[in-house]
């Protein structure tokens, strides 16, 4: 997820930049905890070597994660690690290609969404994507991003895999810029606890573990107080952009 001004400049410069220049302003799930479930799906996107993105796994070789995870970069400078909570352990593979969607725009939002092929199919469980995600549904967002406002205080983003649980609230709690036709305004009912910058692109989930699906992917900040874990976040909502999603990733693709 990216904030709003310098950091959100800065959440698509590199895995570098985000590690360490951005700490002092970067943030990630706030008020969640260490992975309580396997989250075979769940993948690490790393740029020279540090961690960048989130994404989930849907077929044995493509991930899907945010559109701006995208912004400035080459498939031969990505690999991931998938099926871990250890973000430096799991299957790794390299990436391939990478397909923004066609409507992506990072000023102003807008289908903040992309697919990534691997190299090869990963020994891992896909996740299932679900057939919709109505406001009132428990969710659940996962991410390996730092885990307090101050990255002074914790400026490196934890080993541990991180969860928090969520719900996805009335549109009209999120900015204007809100899209409620593909987006999903996602709030937690623990005070101060949300997603930010490293957690972009990493999935929002519903279900129970063993049969989670995927609703969405971690895009960006709610509403207009810089900081990340106060308000609301809005996801993408990956139930809306299905079809795109499907056909991207069809086989022969």
């Amino acid at each position: 997820m990216i904030k709003r001004g310098k950091a959100a400049l800065c959440a698509v410069a590199g895995a570098v930049t985000l590690t360490m220049a951005v700490a002092p302003q970067a943030s990630a799930i706030i008020g969640g905890h260490d992975a309580t479930s396997p989250y075979p799906f769940m993948a690490s996107v790393q740029k020279d070597g540090h961690h960048y993105c989130g994404a989930s796994l849907i077929k044995r070789d493509w991930l899907v994660t945010a559109g701006h995870c995208t912004v400035g970069v080459e498939p031969q400078q990505l690999t991931v690690r998938i099926g871990d909570p250890d973000r430096r352990k799991g299957a790794e593979a390299k990436v391939t290609k990478i397909v923004a969607h066609p409507d992506f725009s990072y000023e102003p939002f807008r289908d903040d969404v992309a697919v990534m092929k691997l190299d090869h199919p990963v020994d891992a469980q896909p996740v299932k994507l679900a057939d919709s995600a109505p406001t009132g549904t428990e969710t659940r967002i996962l991410g390996w991003g730092m885990t307090c406002e101050d990255g002074n205080e914790c400026p490196d983003p934890p080993i541990r895999l991180q969860e928090l649980d969520t719900e996805i609230v009335p549109g009209d709690r999120c900015s204007e810029n809100f899209n409620k036709d593909n987006e999903l305004c996602t709030d937690s009912p623990v005070e101060n606890a949300q997603a930010c910058v490293l957690d972009s692109g990493g999935p929002q989930i519903k279900g129970r573990p063993g049969r989670w699906e995927l609703v969405g992917a971690t895009s960006r900040d709610g509403d207009a107080d810089p900081k990340c874990a106060t308000g609301p976040g809005i996801y993408t909502d990956l139930t809306a952009h299905r079809d795109w999603i499907e056909r991207t990733t069809a086989d022969g693709k």
